[in-house]
């Protein structure tokens, strides 16, 4: 896989190669893409008819980098007498600066080129590779290209300008240059990006944050939303580092709804640029106590789309929420069911999760009162349309079988639930981790109940019904000959008895029976889950276990995040911190930037985490996951109007120190030392 470099401002986003050139691809996501639409896919530089090749590349910033490119072949690179530079930022539009230096003492001519395609691929037909069904249109101007595409009432423009004069064609822009000794020369080209409403509008400007800003203007947007997170100083470079990146991304992430114009956070670049029930809930959990006031507009977005009818083609149902929001061609000519989708059967017991969370440490009962009715349409929905079989568990089964999910779990992959043995099960499907979910919402849902909708009665009704779905499940789903939990069940009430991840969400959720906790422990951070890099999402002795399949075998942040809090909740500080420590080791080797997920080798095998393919990088969630571990660490857990400190940082780890973090306390502070940090006299 050739590397790839990106920059990102909320809706826009550009990924090219290393020398800053987009190559036409219907395979990967590369180019500049908005609202789920590709406006170029081609943005390639020749200096006289040949590539450049990159000597540095400044890629710090998230919305900005900066190329220093030279001609010929590596092996000629002490001989250039020519160098150029690429400058590029997106604030709304993408913004690109070229600057040609001639090195040499002699006057010199150059003619540079920049060859420009749009084909307006949604980003689903990049997954699918299929072709297009509108008309494509090519008008050159006057220093600037218009690249157009219609079918019907869709419309979408790319309009290229440069400040310097060019030779304009349908293909691309032509710069004949001429440099006396020493001399330099410099364009910038404007790249904007057009999304024509029913009104023949750019809808885009009518957003307050999708439009053109400044680089400045961006800036310290970006400033001020890290500013005010928590302060955090320690010792372990490694947390200092992801921490830092971990709000840089999630500043990067924030993107604006069209439907309804308030700011969420993306899933991830480049394929998930858009509202995603299940990421953006966990996002949330994640950063809750750092960022609260990123919680309500996800909230209110999610109730807001909560379904409220039976329709198969997106697979909802009255009370579900949604799995993914997509903006492009195919959903808007329904040949995707994703606007919105609704095939994902863990977000609705996790909305009432993040609900309840959300007000624990806040105290904003306003936000609770007026998403009553989603919260109870939500609970609903677990014990009618999620128990398929009436046997209350929750189940799931696509009513579209032609472009539905199968999966509709975390674990989304046509393979990712098997039985031990790699055989996969029938439909539906029931797996382990719902079940904890459904558990933990109706506990809350209790709690909301008698706190904010003054039902008791109603509080009461859910706390017997999560009782009993404990029991029954621990009841179910335990293997007594394996000591550890069934990933799912299948249609006929079977155990699938693989060995995975998710045994470690049932930690999280409480589900699991106290006498069983120590063996899901050491299962998680026994040598068939743990790879000393975290713990795999299927233990490497199962029939389709691969170190570098996407949901088989591989390592995902997030995921450890949410065990390493399943395992404080249940006392296992210890367990829990080694997690911490090899997510935070990891990340060192991703430059702070933990990605989506990366290959399940062991860490004496590797010595460093091996990159998954096409992980997503920045990921909301795997930005996510050094803030949830920072909580874990400290121990940070509300309890009433305080804050409950009880800090076991692990060992190496040093000082930990967290200030002002906000709640409903106000703003306090937080300190931990490792053990052996804090056993020294002062």
């Amino acid at each position: 896989m050739k590397q790839l470099v990106s920059i990102l401002d909320g809706n826009t986003f550009l990924v090219s190669d290393r020398r800053g050139d987009v190559e036409a691809a219907l395979d990967f996501p590369t180019g500049l893409f908005s609202f789920d639409t590709r406006f170029l896919s081609t943005w390639r530089l020749l200096l006289d008819g040949g590539r450049l090749h990159a000597l540095s590349i400044d890629d710090a910033e998230s919305h900005r980098t900066r190329y220093f490119l030279v001609p010929g072949e590596p092996s000629h690179f002490l001989d250039t007498k020519v160098s150029v530079i690429r400058s590029r930022a997106i604030s709304g539009s993408l913004e690109e600066e070229l600057t040609v230096l001639n090195h040499s003492g002699e006057e010199t001519s150059f003619t540079l080129r920049m060859e420009i395609a749009a084909d307006f691929a949604d980003i689903f037909e990049i997954k699918d590779i299929r072709g297009k069904n509108g008309h494509n249109t090519a008008a050159p101007g006057e220093d600037t290209l218009r690249l157009n595409y219609r079918r019907d009432a869709f419309h979408r423009e790319t309009l290229i300008h440069s400040s310097a004069p060019a030779q304009v064609d349908r293909k691309g822009m032509t710069f004949p240059i001429r440099l006396g000794p020493h001399g330099e020369w410099t364009t910038r080209l404007t790249v904007t990006a057009v999304i024509y409403g029913a009104r023949g509008q750019d809808i885009r400007t009518l957003l307050p944050f999708a439009g053109n800003r400044t680089t400045a203007a961006i800036e310290a947007e970006h400033g001020e939303f890290v500013a005010k997170a928590p302060k955090l100083g320690c010792d372990c470079q490694p947390l200092a580092g992801a921490y830092q990146r971990s709000l840089n991304d999630l500043a990067a992430l924030r993107y604006e709804s069209i439907a309804l114009g308030v700011r969420l956070v993306a899933a991830g670049l480049p394929w998930f640029m858009t509202l995603f029930g299940r990421d953006s809930i966990i996002t949330s959990l994640q950063v809750l106590p750092f960022l609260p006031e990123l919680i309500p507009p996800t909230l209110t977005m999610l109730a807001g789309l909560q379904g409220h009818r039976l329709d198969d083609f997106r697979d909802e149902e009255p009370g579900k929420i949604l799995h993914e929001l997509r903006y492009g061609e195919s959903s808007g000519f329904e040949e995707q069911p994703h606007s919105p989708y609704y095939g994902a059967a863990d977000s609705t017991p996790l909305f009432v999760i993040l609900l309840d969370e959300y007000e624990r440490w806040t105290g904003d009962v306003e936000l609770v009162k007026r998403l009553e009715f989603s919260v109870r349409a939500a609970l609903a929905w677990i014990d009618s349309y999620g128990d398929l079989l009436g046997t209350g568990y929750l189940w799931y089964q696509t009513r579209n079988p032609k472009t539905g999910l199968e999966n509709q779990c975390w674990k989304d992959s046509w393979d990712a639930v098997s039985y031990s043995d790699g055989r996969l099960p029938s439909f539906p499907r029931a797996t382990c981790e719902l079940q904890g979910y459904a558990y933990d919402a109706k506990l809350r849902g209790a709690r909301l109940a008698r706190l904010c909708f003054n039902d008791p009665q109603y509080a009461d009704r859910l706390e017997r019904e999560a009782a009993e779905l404990k029991e029954r499940f621990n009841r179910d789903f335990w293997l007594p000959d394996k000591e550890y939990y069934a990933l799912a069940l299948d249609s006929d009430g079977t155990p699938v008895d693989a060995l995975s991840s998710n045994i470690g969400h049932l930690l999280w959720s409480g589900i699991v029976d106290e006498s069983r906790a120590a063996r899901v422990a050491e299962h998680l951070l026994g040598p068939r889950l743990y790879s000393g890099w975290g713990v795999r999402t299927l233990a490497d002795d199962q029939g389709r276990y691969n170190p570098i399949g996407y949901h088989v075998g591989t390592v995902w942040p997030f995921d450890n995040s949410i065990i390493a809090w399943g395992l404080w909740r249940y006392g296992f500080r210890e367990e829990a911190g080694r997690i911490a420590e090899s997510m935070l080791a990891a990340s060192h080797y991703f430059a702070g930037r933990l990605p989506e997920a990366f290959a399940g080798y062991e860490r004496d095998l590797t010595e460093y985490p091996v990159q998954y393919p096409t992980a997503c990088s920045p990921q909301a969630w795997s930005a996510g996951t050094p803030l949830l571990l920072l909580r874990v660490i400290l121990g940070l857990e509300p309890q009433g109007e305080h804050l409950i400190i009880d800090p076991y940082v692990p060992s190496g780890m040093g000082r930990v120190e967290l200030l002002d973090i906000p709640g409903r306390w106000g703003r306090v502070d937080a300190l931990g030392r490792s053990r052996e940090e804090s056993s020294r006299p002062e």
